[in-house]
């Protein structure tokens, strides 16, 4: 077993630090490192544009040591290496670390050492960054200042950079926490956890359900008596899971009236206060999935203090985030919707049974490992018409829904857009919810939704 040293402000000075991975997460936690006191040198083997401008970056405005395209006998000079989450720890190179007894630990393990304000990690399979946003609202009316971090675009890194740069005063750091992040913690540790859901996804980095949630437990593990994990009770596998753990719970859902917040006559009450919150039609950002991201989040900020009245005002004004069952436009009406951000089965599933007109679906890209034939009862039970299947899982997506739908495939996502427009008819949806992860085709998810609505603006 490698020892790992917990390092802080003081004895980091002059240590050797390698990052290995120079993408946004990487970047951060080399400019920490420096900023710190540390000798760091940031190393990656791939040699895109992307990540060579990060690595000029660190080494023209930074004076950081790079590489990139190759991983040089250099990286082994070091004390700790920081391991970016697009690093698999099944990979070779963590092997190698291992055998010259290096310790490893991920960029948000790293970056934790050096705040002693409270952390809050948002994980799930789907609902994670809704709920973060909904939750930072809440905050914003709170005499704390919620700071949103983490898998959600803001590397934590870059927000310990900040609040060294700049001091501030009752922070809340909000972090959206993804499966690859708690490869390496070690100490990592949230005043409060939410978990929003768990279903099958990134079985091309886990290879198996049961690891792929083990590792998503990991965010729990250094948990003690002050900590609370406030869980979905809707969702039967976190419902299993919790159910005799001894851990402070507290729990969210819509299927009975056992929580802090709930159904009733079709609005939502607060159960210590016995208050009526909201109807559910006044809630602007619609559907049940979304229900259950306000519901979550407004669980965590009762528990944190934040007054009713302004969960109850977030719950009135929210109206959502781009890529996430996002309104485009209307055309000839039809209407175009993106859903950019739906990677997985399950977030597909939430998407199509958010409309009762009939839709199109943009569903391909690069499959992460997902059995496509799962979606074949919510096909039949839904108001699917087509489905354009594009880009590396075109041909997996037609083998596995066989004849359940009618199903044309298209090179990429341009031709899918193009060939909605020309079948839709008026009262249909055109619903891009790949399913799938962007990276054939596209840079990032935001990448691909960007383009979708650039494509559906130039056909009006």
């Amino acid at each position: 077993m490698i020892k790992l040293k917990k390092y802080n402000r003081e004895n980091i000075i002059d240590k050797r630090i390698t990052v290995i991975g120079l993408g946004i997460s990487g970047k951060a936690a080399s400019i920490l490192a420096n900023q710190l006191g540390a000798i760091v040198y940031a190393s990656d083997s791939n040699s895109s544009e992307e990540i060579v401008s990060n690595a000029m970056e660190l080494m023209h405005d930074h004076h950081i040591a790079t590489e990139t395209g190759i991983h040089t006998n250099k990286i082994y000079n070091s004390d700790l290496w920081i391991i970016s989450p697009g690093v698999s720890a099944k990979s070779i190179i963590i092997k190698e670390a291992f055998n010259h007894n290096i310790p490893i630990v991920s960029e948000i393990e790293f970056a934790s050492w050096f705040t002693k304000f409270p952390i809050i990690g948002i994980t799930g399979s789907n609902g994670k960054t809704t709920t973060t946003y909904i939750l930072n609202q809440m905050f914003k009316a709170s005499q704390s200042v919620g700071v949103i971090g983490g898998n959600i675009g803001i590397p934590f890194s870059e927000c310990i950079l900040k609040e060294i740069l700049q001091p501030s005063k009752n922070l809340v750091y909000l972090l959206e926490i993804s499966s690859f992040q708690l490869e390496f913690i070690s100490s990592f540790r949230p005043y409060l956890s939410i978990y929003t859901n768990i279903s099958e996804d990134h079985l091309d980095r886990h290879y198996s359900m049961k690891e792929y949630v083990k590792m998503k437990l990991r965010l729990l593990e250094n948990c003690k008596k002050n900590n609370t994990v406030v869980f979905n009770e809707d969702d039967d596998t976190l419902k299993s899971i919790f159910h005799n753990s001894l851990l402070k719970k507290s729990t969210f859902g819509i299927k009975s009236s056992n929580h802090t917040f709930y159904l009733k006559n079709d609005a939502i009450y607060h159960s210590v206060s016995d208050k009526k919150i909201i109807k559910i039609k006044d809630i602007k950002l619609k559907g049940k999935h979304n229900l259950l991201n306000f519901l979550a989040a407004a669980t965590c900020a009762d528990i944190y203090g934040v007054k009713i009245e302004d969960i109850k005002n977030v719950f009135k004004t929210f109206k959502g985030i781009p890529h996430r069952i996002e309104y485009v436009t209307t055309i000839m009406g039809v209407e175009y919707i993106n859903d950019s951000k739906a990677t997985n089965i399950n977030s597909v599933i939430v998407a199509i049974k958010t409309y009762n007109k009939p839709i199109i679906l943009l569903l391909g890209g690069v499959n992460k490992g997902i059995d496509f034939g799962l979606l074949i009862p919510h096909i039949k039970c839904s108001s699917i018409k087509t489905i354009l299947a594009y880009g590396e899982a075109g041909e997996q997506i037609k083998s596995a829904l066989g004849d359940a739908v009618r199903l044309f495939i298209v090179n990429d996502l341009n031709s899918a857009v193009k060939n909605a427009h020309s079948i839709a008819q008026p009262g249909d949806v055109v619903l891009l919810s790949p399913g799938c992860a962007s990276f054939d085709q596209f840079k990032n998810f935001e990448d691909r939704g960007d383009f979708f609505k650039s494509k559906v603006k130039a056909l009006s």
